[in-house]
């Protein structure tokens, strides 16, 4: 009885949420709108594409406690499989992305079920296991162009009527979909369904002792974080016109882990700020001779050691403090 009050606590706070969380929401929105008159439209792109990866990622290890080190197989394989069907088949580019959407949301099933059945490192590295054999298809494999990639991607018009070759258009077309991805999440962390997510994450034989299905659960949430995760490829390759074996590759897994843990885990916001922080950071010095990484490994030991909750984390614990 106890869990089960304590399933329904989160849920019930969600039905009383606070006006300024809804004001919040609504300024950032409003941000998001005018940023590409500031900004350029292409880096705010990238920033919202993998925002949306992040926190998909952030779905499975900050509300379940799994940590995956093979995310990039599902976001690589829909930017793959998006391209490859809008560029070859002529396909409209929603439909393109639904399909790499289903093609990750189909691989996050076979992969979570082979890697569900074990926990904390092993479940680590058979997640970088398969991932690391899915690379080495997309390398040998004709349709993905091996080392080239699938280049010159047309971007095509949305629903046969939007030219999406403007780049506000564009814009305006990914933040609908990040939107969409970010709501989503929203919605399964404040349902019944995220609220046994969590009591999973906190004490796993209890839930279990209640009489939930605590795999079912876990392959559910796995394979919805793949699906959010190849809606953000999807989205990638007709933002940068481009799939490469950099997307399916070990060290974008570690990226988006990197993004979730500077942000936050387990909070909504964090990846989001996380993503946003890195992509400017390789933004800003791309053209400088200073080491990207180094720079981004330093912050990162900072954060590890002085702030572990991350950037939202320290935030939002010092708030409740007060």
């Amino acid at each position: 009885m106890a869990l089960q009050a304590e399933l329904r606590a989160p849920f019930a706070s969600w039905r009383g949420l606070s006006e300024n969380t809804g004001l919040l929401a609504a300024l950032g929105i409003a941000a998001l709108a005018v940023a590409p008159f500031v900004l350029y439209p292409v880096f705010m792109m990238k920033v919202l594409c993998f925002g949306l990866f992040a926190a998909a990622f952030n779905l499975l290890i900050g509300y379940v406690g799994l940590l995956s080190f093979g995310h990039a197989c599902f976001f690589g394989g829909a930017a793959y499989i998006t391209a490859y069907t809008v560029k070859h088949w002529g396909l409209e580019p929603l439909t393109g992305i639904l399909l790499g959407v289903a093609f990750a949301a189909a691989l996050g099933v076979v992969v979570g079920y082979l890697a569900i059945r074990r926990s904390g490192i092993y479940f680590s590295m058979i997640t970088l296991a398969l991932a690391q054999m899915f690379f080495f298809f997309c390398l040998q494999a004709p349709f993905t162009g091996g080392e080239d990639g699938i280049q010159a991607v047309p971007r095509g018009r949305l629903l046969g009527i939007i030219d999406l070759s403007h780049p506000l258009t564009m814009y305006y077309t990914v933040l609908a979909i990040f939107l969409f991805g970010i709501f989503a999440v929203w919605r399964i962390v404040n349902s019944p369904f995220g609220n046994i997510l969590k009591a999973i994450r906190e004490n796993e034989n209890r839930a279990i002792s209640l009489g939930y299905r605590v795999e079912r659960y876990k392959l559910g949430a796995f394979v919805i974080s793949a699906a959010l995760a190849g809606l953000a490829g999807g989205t990638k390759s007709l933002v940068f016109q481009l799939a490469t074996l950099t997307d399916v590759d070990w060290r974008m897994s570690g990226e988006v882990i990197l993004m979730t843990l500077l942000g936050g885990i387990g909070t909504m916001v964090g990846p989001l700020v996380g993503a946003a922080f890195v992509s400017t950071l390789e933004h800003y010095l791309a053209t400088s001779n200073f080491p990207v990484t180094v720079l981004i490994g330093a912050i990162f030991v900072v954060c590890v050691l002085l702030f572990r909750r991350g950037i939202v984390g320290e935030i939002l614990h010092a708030t409740r403090r007060r």
